[in-house]
């Protein structure tokens, strides 16, 4: 059976091999703690203090402002929780964007039922988030403010320094959930001004269960979990060495060939979107996200006349991709980004999500346009 065309990066990337090799010496040989003062525990530490650089260097932070987590989810819960509960004195009330990640989301709407205010920021029909209703909405209570760098499912970028540099006039701090956007833009903290960033390693070529959070040095934060003093004493636990050291290889390399990736990811995400479009056209087709502010190698498309869950099954065995909408007997779930961009029901309930990586070919991809278009008309929708 052969392998399907893999167009689903923003859902997660393989290992690159070259991070599997400067993992695998903490696989085998350098096991220690990095809390322990022997021979192995010095070479533990080196190791982390060595990724931790990796990692300040891809995005212009200094060593000590990087924190190691599990991933992005629990950066984003660090982020929003820590600073809130450390900062209460200074206000209550937080503001995020109706297209975040359910962790961000679930997160400040679960601080809701512990006596903060929420709101959640509208978007336009491209997913962009306008920085007038920040300043409408932002207040002398309000001491965060948390948008995505890039959202997941559209590719839509934010204008995250003109959003920042509202929320400091106003005296608030400002995260930002920037896993989709490592890797594939350039991703600068000193630029955009943030305060906190969050990071999820799998998202760009290093394994899962691994990722950081930036904290700018000056930024009060409280722990959310209870333990030992690691990691500045914000995230107890024994770090995982293995995964960090292939979290700060994978940094590296997105240091080093960022600007080579990204043209590729362009080259073969217009590719994919010429081809649909000059095949099915505008009465079949609709673009999602923004036309230029969009991340390199995100296409949302809809089609019309289709069921996404029903047809990625058609096409499972040639493409793997993701679906905006999910269909079950007489209900349509359509994602909240779609709904909050307000997509009508009927684009929405087709709406499929290709992501290219650093391996994709101009062949797959010319095979993934063949297949869709063959399945369309088979479906007869398309003539």
């Amino acid at each position: 059976m052969k392998t399907p065309i893999y167009l689903d990066y923003n859902a997660t990337t393989p290992i690159d091999r070259r991070v599997a090799d400067a993992m695998l010496p903490y696989l085998y040989d350098f096991f220690g703690n990095p809390s322990s003062s022997h021979r192995f525990g010095v070479q533990a530490k080196l190791s982390l203090e060595h990724a931790r650089q990796q990692v300040a260097d891809m995005i212009g932070a200094k060593p000590p402002e990087i924190i190691f987590t599990s991933g992005g989810t629990e950066a984003n819960n660090l982020a929003i929780r820590g600073y809130c509960y450390a900062n209460r004195e200074k206000g209550n009330h937080i503001i995020t964007s109706a297209i975040e990640h359910p962790a961000v989301l679930e997160v400040c709407e679960s601080l809701v039922g512990e006596g903060f205010e929420l709101t959640i920021l509208p978007v336009d029909s491209n997913g962009l988030v306008n920085p007038q209703d920040l300043k409408k909405a932002i207040g002398t209570n309000t001491i965060l403010v948390s948008v995505m760098h890039a959202n997941n499912e559209v590719g839509t970028i934010q204008p995250i320094q003109e959003l920042c540099a509202i929320s400091h006039e106003a005296g608030a701090a400002f995260h930002c959930d920037a896993a989709q956007s490592i890797g594939k833009i350039k991703v600068d903290v000193q630029e955009l001004g943030v305060d906190m960033l969050s990071i999820a390693g799998h998202k760009f070529y290093a394994p899962k269960g691994v990722g950081s959070l930036f904290i700018r040095n000056g930024i009060e934060m409280k722990k959310i979990t209870y333990g030992a003093g690691h990691e500045r004493n914000l995230r107890p636990g024994t770090e995982n060495i293995l995964e960090i050291a292939g979290l700060g290889a994978a940094a590296e390399i997105v240091s080093r060939d960022l600007l080579f990736n990204q043209q590729h990811l362009l080259a073969m995400r217009v590719r994919l979107e010429s081809g649909l479009s000059a095949e099915l056209g505008k009465e079949l087709l609709k673009v999602n996200g923004h036309p230029q502010l969009r991340l390199p190698n995100t296409l949302s498309v809809s089609l019309l006349g289709i069921q996404a869950n029903v047809f990625l099954q058609k096409i499972q065995n040639e493409i793997a991709a993701s679906a905006g909408a999910a269909c079950h007997a007489d209900q349509v779930n359509i994602s909240h980004v779609l709904q909050a961009m307000n997509v009508p029901k009927e684009w929405a309930m087709g709406t499929l999500r290709f992501s290219v990586g650093r391996e994709t070919t101009e062949d797959e991809i010319d095979l993934a346009i063949k297949t869709i278009c063959l399945t369309m008309r088979d479906s007869k929708i398309l003539n």
